[in-house]
Parts: C-alpha cells; structure tokens; sequence
C-alpha cells in the first residue's frame, strides 16, 4: 500500500477555510490576552473541521473539504488557526494599544 499524494492546492485550501481563517479572526481579536489566543485557536480549529465535515456530509462544495476518506490536515489546520489567532490579536494591539 503507498501513501497517498495530496498536491500543494489541497494543503493551502486546508489553511484557508473561510470558517478558520473568520473565526480565529474574531476570536483572535476579541482576546484580552494572548494566553487566549491559543484557546481562540482551538475553537476555530474544532468548529471548523465540523462546519467541514458537516458541508461535505450534505454533497456541498467545499474548498477544504473533511470526510472519512479524505485528508483532513489536522497539523496544517492547527497551525493556521494560530497563525491567524496571533494576526488578529497583534492587529488589534497595534490599533488600540492600551491605555
């Protein structure tokens, strides 16, 4: 049995699903502190792999589509969703620096 080949496009399309990517925005930048970030990180990574999976059960298009048979790019995923977590917090901070 040989491991599967997954091209490039399907590892990008992982890290930019538009359910991660909007909500590590929001919860990202709703974070009074960046301990919070990794917890933001974690809601966004587990609400949209459902959301994901949730679409490609009902035969809708998806550009980063999660089913028993396919990818689902848990480590791409991951680090996406702090990677926007952490965007979004700083984005914020250089913004509305406190007070």
């Amino acid at each position: 049995m040989s491991v599967p080949y997954y091209p490039w496009t399907v590892w990008i399309w992982a890290a930019f699903d538009p359910i991660l990517v909007a909500l590590a925005l929001y919860l990202g930048w709703s974070a009074s502190q960046f301990g919070k970030v990794f917890i933001a990180a974690i809601i966004a990574l587990a609400v949209s792999v459902l959301a994901s999976w949730a679409i490609s059960a009902l035969g809708i298009p998806w550009p980063a589509p999660v089913s028993h048979d396919g990818p689902t790019f848990f480590p791409v995923r991951a680090v996406a969703a702090l990677s926007w977590a952490v965007l979004a917090f700083l984005a914020r901070r250089a913004i509305r620096p406190r007070a």
